[in-house]
């Protein structure tokens, strides 16, 4: 026979009661766990570093993509811009960077093309051209033309040119994405196959404020010496120009201009503390191959002073030859 609902009442008060018990005994642990342990201004503080750190490593990684304007590049088109349209180059040229492959370092797509001026495009206005180049290190171009904007993508094999020196061959890996305007100014000084008057002048090493990995020691100075070689980029061909391009900061394998096109750096540190829009970086140096550079810094050098700064200068400035691989 079935139980009469009033012989069910004694037990829902009973598991009632055990709820609100257990309700009021994890409030009085909050409470009392929230008095003990107070969340303090330095713990914030070390959270919101913790982010900053983070965003600046995304900048480092290079989370940018750009193009030349009035650059219209050429080559086989893979995707037609009259099926694609996007609402921006920026978007134009992640389309293109996401056909890169992780596996083999090569991208199927390596240059875009897009009409971003509404004027001149008219109805065409946003197509995202995808396109191959035969060779991505000398793009085919059809010439200026207002209403395209254009970028190279390289893969993580592709875009890599060696500069060679008495002391040893190191490997650039460029960055067309973060600056195109200095890749190409780079890609220039290939195309002429000479650099006659390229040289370093700079040349400092980590010393005591930097430790192997380019991480900056506590407590200890931020130089001199500053953890770099310095030179130019001199040949026979056009002159460099100065390239407003400022995505990826200055870390360890770093190849940046100094203001303009023609003065350059080599960090052999991660150099958090300039954030001055003097440096642009245009490439990296290959990990493995740092060690030459590493050679460079530590060769004989000699003081001088800049604008009230010691610097150490080379007693035998170091030629080098700026080659394809």
């Amino acid at each position: 026979m079935g139980r009469r609902g009033s012989e069910l009442e004694p037990s829902r008060f009973g598991n009632l009661m055990l709820l609100l018990m257990g309700l009021v005994s994890l409030t009085v642990v909050f409470v009392f766990m929230s008095y003990r342990t107070p969340i303090s201004d330095s713990s914030i503080s070390s959270k919101i570093d913790h982010l900053t750190y983070i965003d600046d490593s995304l900048e480092r990684d290079g989370n940018c993509c750009k193009g030349i304007e009035r650059l219209e590049l050429w080559g086989t088109a893979l995707k037609w811009g009259a099926d694609f349209k996007v609402n921006s180059s920026e978007e134009c040229c992640r389309a293109c960077k996401a056909m890169c492959s992780p596996k083999n370092g090569i991208c199927s797509w390596n240059s875009w093309v897009f009409c971003g001026d509404k004027e001149e495009c008219g109805t065409r206005f946003g197509e995202c051209w995808l396109k191959k180049q035969k060779d991505v290190l000398a793009p085919e171009k059809q010439g200026s033309s207002k209403m395209w904007t254009s970028g190279l993508i390289f893969g993580s094999d592709e875009g890599i040119v060696a500069i060679e020196t008495e002391h040893g061959k190191f490997r650039i890996k460029l960055f067309p994405e973060c600056s195109p305007h200095s890749v190409t100014y780079i890609l220039e000084v290939l195309a002429h196959g000479t650099c006659s008057g390229c040289h370093s002048f700079r040349a400092e090493s980590r010393g005591e404020s930097w430790d192997v990995t380019g991480d900056h020691i506590r407590d200890a100075s931020f130089g001199p010496p500053s953890a770099m070689i310095e030179g130019m980029f001199e040949y026979t061909g056009p002159a460099g120009n100065s390239f407003p391009e400022h995505c990826p900061s200055v870390t360890r394998g770093s190849i940046a201009w100094v203001g303009s096109a023609s003065e350059f750096l080599i960090s052999l540190a991660n150099h958090r503390e300039w954030r001055s829009k003097h440096y642009t970086v245009f490439g990296s140096v290959i990990p493995e191959d740092i060690v030459v550079v590493e050679r460079i810094a530590q060769l004989d050098t000699k003081p001088e002073v800049w604008s009230n700064i010691t610097v150490q200068v080379l007693q035998n400035f170091v030629p080098f030859k700026i080659h394809r691989i």
